[in-house]
């Protein structure tokens, strides 16, 4: 069963869309577009820089690794241009009562 962590309130999504989330071993980016929410691992798998540092490109549902142009779908985490060819890890979002909660897969609770 996965772990559940609250991350925020909805609230907390409107003005500031993109949100860098540390839970002990997991380095995760959430970014919330018209309502739907994503969760990636935020580490970009060509190099070691944050993903919630660079831009969302809401149509593409993608968002850009700020420091050599690779972009990931947020959908399933898969490259979209190069330098990277790994994908990143995807975590499920739920929302209830207006609080954003980020699940924690078992696999990834060690």
């Amino acid at each position: 069963m996965p772990e559940r962590i609250a991350i925020g309130q909805e609230a907390d999504f409107v003005d500031k869309p993109v949100k860098r989330v540390d839970y002990e071993t997991h380095r995760v980016v959430v970014v919330r577009i018209e309502g739907d929410y994503y969760a990636l691992g935020d580490k970009c798998s060509h190099a070691n820089f944050s993903l919630s540092e660079g831009e969302v490109y809401e149509a593409e549902r993608e968002i850009e690794c700020w420091k050599h142009g690779s972009t990931f779908s947020l959908l399933d985490g898969k490259p979209q241009s190069l330098p990277a060819v790994k994908p990143v890890p995807v975590y499920e979002i739920e929302v209830e009562s207006g609080t954003v909660y980020l699940l924690i897969p078992e696999e990834r609770q060690k």
